[in-house]
């Protein structure tokens, strides 16, 4: 079981001419529909409120520009379903093993 780390929920001071064009990013993107940043956004509104949740769209967006910019990449939408997939993934691998360590065998098969 992991231990729980508090993190520092404070954004560092950084440019101040940058930060409210992140914010306003921050706010396109949540406006936007079925894309990855707004069902990211959707999910950190419910913990963290809508301003934490607009500073960490803009820092993921600023990230997404940093290796698109590095890499020379196009950028790639996940998609609005992506984080429930991802989320479901997880489950039923997490419970396929808790039935194979109390010794139940099964063949699973992934249904699309």
């Amino acid at each position: 079981m992991k231990a729980l780390v508090k993190k520092s929920s404070r954004i560092t001071y950084g440019d101040k001419n940058l930060r409210p064009v992140l914010v306003q990013c921050g706010w396109a993107a949540s406006r936007t529909k079925n894309t990855y940043l707004r069902s990211k956004y959707d999910s950190l509104v419910v913990r963290r409120g809508k301003k934490r949740a607009l500073i960490a769209i803009g820092h993921k967006i600023l990230i997404a520009a940093y290796f698109i910019l590095k890499d020379k990449t196009a950028y790639k939408e996940l998609g609005g379903e992506f984080l429930i997939n991802r989320k479901k993934d997880k489950k039923v691998t997490q419970l396929i093993k808790q039935l194979k360590d109390l010794g139940v065998d099964l063949n699973y098969e992934h249904a699309s």
